[in-house]
């Protein structure tokens, strides 16, 4: 039994040892990024994955997502919880169900969790606005009001 014990803690010890490696090992730049349309966006909005893919579930993902000024996004849904963080420019975030301008506008250096299943939206004003979004997968959006949901028009 102990012999066991000590060889699972081994396992468990390596395995987040490798997992930690792999993580030291990964360096983005940000003229690496690679933006691209996503169909569950409105237009404009673009995304770049920098680790992970957000169509695994379990995986963990971070996500950078571009939103051009005066852009909005309505309000959704994710089946995951989320940190997101303002890399640059200033947006307005906010939890609810029907999309009001209402709120502190969050600038770079911001921070916020919305628990998984929760509903917010966001919107910018007169500057290009760039996320960083971390959640563990599977992806996933869903509009509070069907007709908002670009994959449907």
């Amino acid at each position: 039994m102990k012999t066991l014990l000590v060889a699972a803690a081994l396992i468990a010890f390596a395995s987040s040892a490798m997992a930690q490696d792999a993580m030291k090992l990964t360096k983005i730049t940000p003229d690496a990024l690679i933006w691209k349309d996503n169909p569950a966006f409105p237009k404009g909005i673009q995304i770049a994955t920098l680790i992970g893919d957000p169509t695994k579930a379990g995986e963990v993902v971070v996500l950078r997502i571009k939103f051009p000024a005066n852009s909005r996004i309505p309000p959704h849904t994710h089946p995951y919880s989320e940190v997101v963080t303002v890399i640059s420019g200033t947006i307005g975030s906010t939890h609810g169900e029907k999309f009001k301008k209402k709120g502190e506008m969050l600038k770079a250096g911001s921070l916020w969790v919305y628990l998984a299943k929760h509903a917010h939206y966001a919107w910018t004003e007169n500057e290009q606005v760039i996320l960083q979004v971390q959640f563990i997968g599977p992806g996933g959006i869903d509009y509070i009001n069907p007709a908002d949901d670009p994959r449907k028009k």
